[in-house]
C-alpha cells in the first residue's frame, strides 16, 4: 500500500522549502513503514545506507522545525478544539535534562499535552507541549504554567472555538488564565471526595446534586466564589455517575458540546500502540519534539488514508440486510459492532492486508490528496 502513498505531494503542501519536504517525506514514510519514532529503526526503512540515513535525520531535524508544519493540520471547519495530556515512561533515561518523574513518583518520563481537531471518533493533531518534573523545576515554572502556555500558543487559531478538556483542567489557575485570554471553554467538573466550592452572586454554596435521569442548569456562578462560570450536570440512565461541565458558554451548550467530545484517547492508543510514540530516544528535547512532530504529521496523514480505505472495505457491512422472501433461507446474523466500528483508519492502513485493486488505490490516495490540501489551506470567506 505504501508504494501508492506519495509522501513528497503531501509535504510540499507542509514545508515551505522542497528540499525539506522531500526530506521529510522520506522520513514520514518510514515513520509509516518502520511503526516507531526511532532514528535507528528509520534509517532502516530509508533508501541507502543505515549510517547516512542515520545521519540524515539527524541534520534534518538539527536544521528544520516541524512543529511549524504541524500547524497547518489545524481544522479550520473544526466545531471544537480537545486538549489532554499523556504520559510517555523513560524508565531507562536517568540522565536525559527532560525526563523527570511521572505522577505515580516512581517511574521516570515526561508529558505531551497535546491539542487536536475532532475527526471520525478520531482527532487530528496540530500542536503540543512537553514537560515533566524536572524542566518545571529547572525553568521555575509549574504544569498550570505550561497548561496556560499550550492554549495562548494557539490563541490565534482557536477564534470562537471552545477548548474542550477533561477532569484534569479542573483547576482554578487555568479558569482565570483562560477567562483572562477570553478563550472559550468547556470542562468536566471534578467532583470527587471534596467537591469544588460553587456560590451564586450573593456568595451562597451552591450544591450539584443529580438523581438517574435528570439535567440541571446553572448560569452565574463563581468558581471558589472568585471565577465566574456555568454549571451543567446530566445523569444518563445506565451511567454509573452524572456529568458535570463547566464552561463560560450557555450551561446547555457546554453540556452538548462536551457530550459530542471525540475521545482524543483512542488518538494516543494509536500513536503508542500503532507508531509507538512512547518509544521515543531522542537525548535533546528540542530534537525530541521536532521528532514528535513528525510523529504526528505521520500519524495524520496515515489516519486520512486508513479512513478512506476504512470506508472502502467495510462500509457495506453497515448497510441494513435486504428483505428475505419466503422459503429463503435466514441470512447469519451480523456482530452489531462492525468491522468498519472496530477499527481505526490507522490500524486497517498498518495492519491489514489490502486487497484493492491498483486503478482503487490510486483514486483513494487522489481523493486524500484532495481533502488534505483542502484541510491545509481552508477556504476563506469573502464579502462581495
Amino acid at each position: 500500500m505504501f508504494e501508492f502513498i506519495s509522501m513528497q505531494d503531501f509535504c510540499h503542501h507542509l514545508f515551505d522549502r522542497p528540499a525539506l519536504a522531500e526530506k521529510a517525506a522520506t522520513i514520514l514514510h518510514a515513520i509509516l513503514e518502520a511503526r516507531s519514532p526511532r532514528l535507528s529503526d528509520l534509517s532502516h526503512k530509508m533508501t541507502g545506507s543505515p549510517v547516512a540515513s542515520y545521519k540524515a535525520i539527524q541534520r534534518f531535524i538539527a536544521d528544520c522545525d516541524p512543529t511549524t508544519a504541524l500547524r497547518r493540520l489545524f481544522r479550520a471547519e473544526a466545531p471544537f478544539v480537545l486538549g489532554d495530556p499523556t504520559e510517555i515512561a523513560r524508565p531507562q533515561a536517568a540522565n536525559t535534562a527532560y525526563v523527570g518523574w511521572l505522577k505515580d513518583g516512581k517511574t521516570r518520563g515526561f508529558s505531551l499535552l497535546l491539542l487536536a481537531t475532532p475527526f471520525r471518533g478520531r482527532a487530528i493533531p496540530f500542536s503540543f507541549v512537553s514537560y515533566s518534573s524536572r524542566t518545571i523545576g529547572d525553568e521555575d515554572t509549574s504544569r498550570n504554567l505550561e497548561h496556560a502556555r499550550a492554549f495562548r500558543e494557539v490563541k490565534s487559531l482557536l477564534g470562537e472555538k471552545p477548548l474542550v478538556l477533561d477532569r484534569e483542567f479542573s483547576y482554578q489557575y487555568l479558569l482565570e488564565a483562560l477567562v483572562a485570554e477570553d478563550i472559550r471553554f468547556v470542562i468536566r467538573l471534578r467532583l470527587g471526595h471534596h467537591p469544588v466550592r460553587l456560590a451564586d452572586d450573593e456568595g451562597r454554596n451552591v450544591g450539584l446534586v443529580l438523581e438517574p435521569g435528570q439535567r440541571k442548569l446553572y448560569q452565574g456562578l463563581y468558581y471558589r466564589g472568585e471565577v465566574p462560570v456555568n454549571i451543567a450536570g446530566e445523569w444518563t440512565k445506565g451511567l454509573s455517575e452524572p456529568l458535570w461541565v463547566m464552561t463560560n458558554l450557555a450551561p446547555e451548550q457546554g453540556l452538548r458540546i462536551y457530550q459530542a467530545r471525540m475521545k482524543i484517547e483512542e488518538s494516543f492508543r494509536d500513536l503508542k500502540s500503532l507508531l509507538c510514540l512512547d518509544k521515543l530516544m531522542n537525548k535533546n528535547q528540542v530534537y525530541m519534539e521536532r521528532m514528535v512532530a513528525l510523529v504526528l504529521i505521520a500519524y495524520s496523514i496515515g489516519l486520512l488514508v486508513g479512513e478512506a480505505l476504512r470506508d472502502q472495505l467495510y462500509s457495506q457491512e453497515d448497510r441494513p440486510p435486504r428483505r428475505r422472501r419466503r422459503g429463503q433461507a435466514s441470512p447469519p446474523k451480523r456482530s452489531t459492532m462492525t468491522k468498519w466500528k472496530l477499527y481505526s483508519g490507522l490500524f486497517v492502513l498498518l495492519k491489514q492486508k489490502i486487497q484493492l485493486s491498483r486503478r482503487v488505490l490510486r483514486q483513494i490516495v487522489r481523493s486524500v490528496l484532495a481533502a488534505f490540501v483542502t484541510l491545509v489551506f481552508p477556504s476563506v470567506r469573502t464579502q462581495v
